[in-house]
């Protein structure tokens, strides 16, 4: 699995959940998932609050799941 497998969506944080976790619902098609935050935003603890738009990405095998690399 490499770069080209990734699936990009933005979508907006819909539930703050505990452990750096999130509902987020994908602005294209209004589906709901579960995403974790990844990366910079992990590591510099860049808070995210309800209503932040952000970036997601996913895999095509699990398409509940996914994590957040950009606030925009």
């Amino acid at each position: 699995m490499g770069k080209e497998d990734i699936l990009e969506f933005r979508g907006v944080i819909n539930e703050v959940l505990p452990n750096q976790t999130y509902k987020v619902i994908l602005d294209t098609n209004q589906h709901r998932i579960t995403c974790y935050t990844a990366g910079k935003l992990k590591q510099h603890r860049i808070r995210l609050v309800l209503g932040d738009k952000v970036k997601v990405e996913m895999t095509p095998y699990d398409l509940e799941k996914g994590r957040i690399t950009y606030r925009l």
